[in-house]
């Protein structure tokens, strides 16, 4: 057989990463990431102190050689306390996450792509939902099972269901009317198989968008909720706890205060910009 063999052409993965790669937001964007997953990743072999060691001698020092970011109030390092900080601020995005994309994922493709009284059903429940104001649904939740992270993030969690579900249902009524799902309905396959074989693989990008953008916010609520004393409780160096317990200290330790605050600046900047990239390659527009 002669002639050179066509190259295969790029997949759809490849493609997103090759556009990510080149894009500006996504390079600054990831970045930030990258830094926070190696610092939770390395966090003992990174910091250089102990995040727990109390030196009551040192309390509220100022950056130094010793202390690169200072010491707080009963003298732990707060570089190394914001160190194994992005260990909680992964955590608070992954699960916040996990339960309000699957529980919203589940619920919008059973409403848009199942029967008529599921949808009636379901959007009824997501309307008592939004019928609450989303801080009010979170304090019910906080009060019911008590103060803690863990109770923040399934509380945030929580509250961002209905966004979730309401975008999944727009997405799969677009969907269910292709004629690639008729024809899989044609050809005897059952509705389970239709909504998370047929109609799910095709609206993920609207919800991967969507998931760059209530990310950054999930976290931003549960650092709220820690500063408000309803989420991470003390010691733990969890970077809204830090900054609570600081704010008594920002006109005579300014940097007891700048550190926590700055470090969630940053974290919130890195995903909205992964965030703005996301929406731009995926955007069927551009493509």
């Amino acid at each position: 057989m002669s002639g050179t063999l066509a190259a295969a052409p790029p997949s759809r993965l490849a493609w997103v990463m090759d556009r990510l790669w080149h894009h500006r937001s996504a390079q600054l964007g990831g970045a930030i990431l990258a830094v926070i997953l190696l610092s939770a990743a390395f966090a003992e072999f990174i910091a250089p102190h102990d995040p727990m060691a109390i030196d009551t001698l040192r309390r509220l020092s100022p950056p130094s050689a010793t202390h690169w970011l200072g010491t707080d109030e009963v003298g732990r390092d707060l570089a190394s306390r914001l160190i194994f900080g992005t260990r909680y601020f992964l955590m608070i995005c992954l699960v916040t996450t996990v339960i309000a994309a699957g529980a919203g994922t589940v619920l919008g493709l059973i409403s848009g792509a199942g029967p008529l009284v599921a949808d009636a059903v379901i959007m009824r429940f997501v309307d008592v939902l939004l019928a609450f104001p989303t801080i009010l649904l979170v304090l019910a939740v906080i009060a019911i099972l008590g103060p803690s992270l863990l109770t923040a993030m399934v509380a945030v969690g929580i509250g961002n269901i209905p966004g979730y579900a309401r975008l999944i249902r727009s997405a799969a009524l677009t969907v269910r009317r292709e004629e690639y799902v008729e024809a899989a309905r044609a050809l005897g396959a059952s509705e389970l198989r239709i909504i998370f074989g047929t109609v799910l693989p095709n609206i993920v990008s609207p919800l991967i968008v969507y998931t760059s953008y209530a990310m950054p916010l999930a976290a931003l609520a549960a650092a709220a909720l820690s500063f408000l004393g309803l989420g991470a409780q003390p010691p733990a160096p969890e970077w809204g706890a830090m900054l609570v317990n600081a704010r008594s200290f920002l006109f005579t330790a300014w940097w007891a205060v700048a550190a926590p605050g700055l470090a969630i600046f940053a974290a919130i900047l890195g995903l909205n910009l992964l965030g703005n990239a996301l929406r731009d390659v995926l955007d069927p527009r551009d493509a």
